[in-house]
C-alpha cells in the first residue's frame, strides 16, 4: 500500500515518495517569493505613477521625493521589527504579517485622497517590503539544502525583478490611454496601478496556509521532533537529512543576543552582510530604477518613450537575474560580483560622457539608453543578485534573524538616503556628475567585496557558522 504523503500543513508525517522533498522546497520558495513580486512591483510602480500623479495633486520635486521615499522609510522601520519578531514568533508568521500589510497598503494607496495620505499608505507598503526583505531570504535559506540554496534564494530576487517588470508594463499601459475603466473621475491611472498590488498579496496569504515553519527555527526553540519531520519531508533521496539535523542541533544550542551579534567573532559576518547591503544602494541601482523615466523625459524622450524604455529596463533586469540565478551556484557569489561589477563601472562612465554638457542629442540618446541597460544588466546580475543570499547565509542560526535585520536596515537606510537626495544631487552637479559619483561608489564596492566578502557557494549554513567560530571566515575566496 502506498504511504501517505504529508502536506505542508501536516509536517509530522513520513517523508513520502522520493523526489517529493525537492518539489516541496521549490513550491515553498515560490509561494514565499510572492513577497518578492510585491516588493518589486510596489517599488517599481512609483516611477510610472509619478508621471500621472499630477492629474490629481500639485507636486513639486520635494513632494515627489517624499512619496517615493515614503515606502523606503517604512521599509526601514519594517526591517527593524522583522528580525526580533522572526526570532520570537517564527519565520512563517512574519511572512504572513508582511502579506497582510502588502494588502492593506495596496488598497490604501489606491484610495488616497491627498499626497499626505498617499505618503502614509506608501509607508505601510514599506513596512511590508522591509519585513519581507528581511525574512523571506532567511526562510528560504533555512528550508533549502546547501546544493540548491543559491538558486532557491535567488527565486526571491527573480520575483522582485518580475514585480519590477510587471510594474513597468502596467505603468506603460495605464499612463496615457488607460486600458481599464477609470476607478475615479481623475487620477484613475495611478490608482489602478497601486490597486493591482493587492492581487499577489492575496495569493501570498492563501499560499502561506500550506507552508511549513523553518526546521532550523523549530530546532532553536526546542521542537526537535517537529523540525526533524519537516526536514525529512523537504529532502530528496540523494540528501542526508539526519546528518543535516545533527548539524542543526549542534548549532541550535547557542543562545542568540545582540551582544553576541556584535561580538568580535561575528564581526566579519556583520561587515560582509551590512556592507554589501550598503554598496547595493550607494552604487545607484534603485535611484536609477525609480527616476529613469524622469531622467529620460528630461533628456528629450516623450513620456511614452520613457515608459517604454522602462519596460526594456525591466526586461534587462529579468535577464540579469536569470543569469545570476545560474551563476551564484556555478561561479559562486563572490566571483560573480568581482567578474561582472566592472561592467557597471564602464556603463556609468559612458553615461557620464553622454550626458556631459547637457542632454544627449542624436546618437547620444541611443548611447544613453544602451548605457542604462548595460548598467542595470551588470549591477542587478551581480551585487543585487547576491545581496539577499549572502545576508541570509553568513550569520549563525541563533542570531540569523537579528543579523539579517541589520542587513536590511543597512539596505533601506541607504536606499532612503539615495531616494531623498537623487533629484537634488542631479540639480546640484548634473546628470553627468551623478553618474560619475555612482561609478566611484561602484569601484569602492568592488574593492570591498574582494577584501571582506567570503565565498559561500556549496557550503552548509552550519559550515559557514563554524568558520566564524574558528576564525577562518574570510579564507574561503
Amino acid at each position: 500500500m502506498q504511504s501517505a504523503v504529508p502536506s505542508f500543513s501536516d509536517p509530522t508525517g513520513s517523508p513520502g515518495p522520493a523526489g517529493n522533498g525537492r518539489r516541496r522546497v521549490f513550491i515553498a520558495s515560490c509561494v514565499a517569493g510572492l513577497a518578492g513580486v510585491l516588493f518589486g512591483y510596489d517599488q517599481g510602480i512609483i516611477s510610472a505613477a509619478l508621471l500621472t500623479l499630477g492629474d490629481s495633486f500639485s507636486l513639486g520635486t520635494l513632494g515627489k521625493q517624499a512619496i517615493a521615499a515614503g515606502m523606503v522609510a517604512g521599509a526601514l522601520l519594517g526591517c527593524m521589527g522583522a528580525g526580533p519578531l522572526s526570532d520570537r514568533w517564527g519565520r512563517r508568521p512574519v511572512v504572513a504579517l508582511a502579506g497582510a500589510l502588502f494588502l492593506l497598503g495596496s488598497v490604501g494607496s489606491a484610495l488616497a485622497q491627498s499626497p499626505t495620505e498617499l505618503t502614509l499608505t506608501r509607508i505601510v507598503l514599506g513596512l511590508a517590503v522591509g519585513g519581507a526583505s528581511q525574512i523571506v531570504p532567511v526562510y528560504i535559506a533555512e528550508l533549502a539544502p546547501a546544493s540548491r540554496r543559491g538558486r532557491l534564494v535567488l527565486l526571491f530576487q527573480l520575483a522582485i525583478v518580475g514585480g519590477v517588470l510587471a510594474s513597468s508594463l502596467v505603468g506603460w499601459a495605464l499612463s496615457d490611454d488607460p486600458l481599464l475603466i477609470r476607478l475615479f473621475s481623475r487620477g484613475g491611472d495611478w490608482r489602478i496601478m497601486f490597486l493591482l498590488g493587492a492581487v499577489p498579496a492575496l495569493m501570498l496569504l492563501i499560499g502561506l496556509i500550506f507552508l511549513p515553519e523553518s526546521p532550523r527555527f523549530l530546532a532553536s526553540r526546542g521542537h526537535v521532533e517537529r523540525a526533524r519531520a519537516i526536514l525529512l519531508s523537504l529532502r530528496g533521496p540523494d540528501e542526508d537529512p539526519e546528518a543535516e539535523m545533527r548539524d542543526i542541533q549542534g548549532a541550535a544550542g547557542e543562545t542568540g543576543s545582540w551582544r553576541l551579534l556584535f561580538s568580535r567573532k561575528l564581526r566579519p559576518a556583520l561587515i560582509a552582510g551590512t556592507g554589501l547591503a550598503m554598496f547595493s544602494q550607494i552604487t545607484g541601482t534603485n535611484a536609477v530604477l525609480t527616476y529613469a523615466p524622469t531622467i529620460l523625459s528630461g533628456a528629450g524622450f516623450d513620456r511614452n518613450s520613457a515608459l517604454l524604455i522602462s519596460i526594456a529596463i525591466g526586461v534587462t533586469i529579468t535577464i540579469a537575474t536569470v543569469f545570476g540565478f545560474w551563476a551564484v551556484d556555478h561561479w559562486g557569489r563572490r566571483r560573480l560580483m568581482l567578474r561582472v561589477l566592472p561592467g557597471s563601472i564602464l556603463a556609468l562612465l559612458v553615461l557620464a560622457f553622454v550626458f556631459f554638457g547637457g542632454d544627449p542629442q542624436g546618437m547620444g540618446k541611443f548611447f544613453a539608453v544602451g548605457g542604462l541597460l548595460v548598467y542595470v544588466l551588470c549591477t542587478l546580475g551581480s551585487i543585487n543578485a547576491s545581496l539577499w543570499l549572502v545576508g541570509a547565509e553568513v550569520f549563525p542560526l541563533s542570531v540569523r534573524g537579528k543579523g539579517m535585520g541589520l542587513v536590511t536596515i543597512s539596505h533601506w537606510s541607504f536606499d532612503l538616503l539615495i531616494s531623498l537626495v537623487t533629484l537634488s544631487i542631479i540639480s546640484l552637479i548634473g546628470v553627468s556628475g551623478t553618474f560619475i559619483l555612482f561609478a566611484g561608489m561602484t569601484s569602492l564596492g568592488w574593492v570591498f567585496i574582494r577584501k571582506c566578502v567570503p565565498e559561500t557557494k556549496g557550503r552548509s549554513l552550519e559550515a559557514i557558522e563554524r568558520s566564524l567560530h574558528e576564525g577562518d571566515f574570510l579564507s574561503h575566496g
